[in-house]
């Protein structure tokens, strides 16, 4: 696989993780303004995985989303760290760990991919640049 397919592929599963997460901690959370402010995060992680998508398709590549594994990973993880705390502080802290693991990933592959295609390269550092702002939003719930 080449870079731009492996940064692309890169981004999409980021996109995908941050979809399929808030969506689940969207029928947890019982607070509203949380609930809006995850709302606009997930509109945002949508619009980015379907930017992928159309470039995976567009330059013939496949979609390496993530594993039902990993998948069921994160499903039972968040229900694990919820069950006794579903407070806009604690899971904010659960979201900005990931958001953070998001950011270092996001700066490691713009770094090994310096020559990937721009427009690619542009929707990568959209992705960290979101990420940083779902961190500085966040801390307005810790």
């Amino acid at each position: 696989m080449n870079g731009n397919a492996e940064l692309l592929n890169f981004i999409y599963q980021n996109a995908q993780m941050g979809t399929e997460t808030i969506k689940q901690i969207l029928d947890i959370v019982k607070d509203d303004d949380f609930s809006k402010h995850l709302s606009t995060q997930y509109d945002e992680y949508k619009q980015i995985l379907s930017e992928a998508r159309t470039l995976l398709n567009q330059n013939g590549y496949d979609e390496k989303g993530i594993s039902a594994f990993e998948k069921l990973r994160t499903y039972l993880s968040i229900n694990m760290q919820t069950l006794t705390d579903q407070t806009p502080s604690h899971i904010s802290e659960m979201l900005i760990i990931g958001s953070n693991m998001g950011v270092v990933n996001a700066i490691k592959n713009l770094k090994h991919y310096p020559n990937a295609d721009a427009h690619i390269r542009s929707l990568m550092e959209r992705l960290l640049q979101s990420e940083e702002n779902n961190i500085q939003q966040l801390k307005i719930f810790l």
